[in-house]
């Protein structure tokens, strides 16, 4: 089948389990210049709910991977991001951000530091912006092996994930969150992270592009597991309060302003040594002007992106970054940027939705609790 078009005019990519997707009757939608699975015909609500009880599974192939490998790599990568690299222990993994020159969040990326010898970070970065964050990384940190790595990246999300994987890689299970570690099965090594993007206990499972359909077919064989796109994993993004790139960040928005403080370690606040640190430093000491926010909208109608707030007095108090249906919740929720003065819980503000008013409360993150494994 002939991909269609991007919005620029180039062909939409293919994912290596597109065939797949297609034979389980997946509704596919383009999006960060790929075709992707929107939803398969249990429909995104449905999807979602399975995720939450028992597990779903995502074709993120499209996000970027790639090792930067070198003496020294960790401590230069910190040149670009405000994360704590250099304390990483081998196997284990780290949520930080690149940065622009006056702070802003250029994109968000996992960051692992491999085991061995030799100093090796795995990056995953996401899809509409790989190819900028690979040539920035080439361009500033020439000095290091910086290898792109074209293979599948599948997520087991749900509290069946750990059993279902366990029973494939044996040892999976045991793994910590927000660790690493390569199994070996055949000729084949899979890259598996403890970690995800819907705030349930999950995996992230690296593959050779043509191991990738025998994989996702031995998960489904089990009947806890059903797959889920792009609709549900936004959803579930949602309800755990998690930000997405385009939308909750981008390069005017500063990790603090974000609700992101937390990946900002010790060390790299009294250091710096990170682009735009003054005025990350400032917003740390002093708190940021303005904040991200969770945001209940008293209406059965989603409040979607851009959506202006106002307070009770109709001053503009911030905007709408992601809304949608919250299937577990069954209600609207929202997310977006307000005034410091109007962040607070329970805080009541306005917009404006088909020509009417409507309230909408300022509410705190995440909607959904978190359920990362605890070891």
């Amino acid at each position: 089948m002939t991909a269609q078009p991007n919005h620029d005019g180039a062909p939409l990519a293919h994912l290596p389990l597109d065939a797949l997707h297609r034979s389980l009757g997946a509704r596919m939608a383009p999006f960060a210049g790929y075709d992707m699975p929107l939803q398969y015909a249990s429909g995104i609500v449905s999807e979602t709910l399975h995720t939450r009880q028992k597990a779903g599974v995502f074709d993120v192939s499209h996000m970027g991977q790639a090792i930067l490998a070198g003496a020294g790599a960790a401590r230069a990568l910190e040149s670009l991001t405000p994360g704590d690299l250099v304390g990483l222990a081998p196997g284990r993994m780290r949520y930080t951000q690149l940065l622009n020159e006056k702070g802003g969040v250029s994109d968000d990326l996992m960051v692992t530091r491999l085991p061995g010898v030799e100093e090796r970070l795995l990056i995953v970065v996401n899809a509409s912006r790989k190819a900028d964050d690979f040539a920035l990384i080439r361009e500033r940190l020439p000095q290091f092996d910086f290898i792109p790595l074209n293979r599948a990246l599948i997520a087991l999300q749900g509290p069946r994930a750990a059993a279902v994987l366990g029973a494939l890689l044996p040892g999976a299970e045991d793994l910590p969150f927000m660790s690493w570690r390569a199994f070996e099965e055949s000729v084949s090594s899979f890259f598996v992270s403890r970690s995800g993007y819907t705030g349930e206990d999950g995996f992230e499972i690296s593959m050779r592009a043509d191991r990738a359909e025998l994989f996702v077919k031995a998960l489904l064989d089990n009947d806890g597991v059903a797959p889920a796109g792009l609709g549900a994993r936004d959803a579930l993004r949602l309800e755990a309060g998690l930000p997405l790139y385009g939308h909750d960040l981008d390069e005017t928005t500063d990790p603090v302003e974000a609700g992101l403080s937390w990946s900002i370690g010790k060390r790299r606040r009294a250091e710096g040594g990170f682009p735009g640190f003054e005025r990350i430093d400032a917003a740390l000491r002093n708190g940021p002007p303005r904040l991200r926010v969770g945001l209940l909208p008293q209406t059965k109608a989603p409040v979607r992106e851009g959506a202006i707030l106002v307070s009770q007095s109709g001053e503009v108090a911030g905007h709408v970054t992601s809304g949608g249906f919250s299937p577990t919740l069954q209600r609207p929720i929202a997310m977006g940027y307000v005034a410091r003065e109007y962040a607070a819980p329970g805080v009541s503000l306005a917009t404006e939705l088909r020509g009417n008013r409507i309230g909408v409360d300022v509410a705190p993150l995440p909607f959904v609790a978190h359920r990362y494994f605890k070891a």
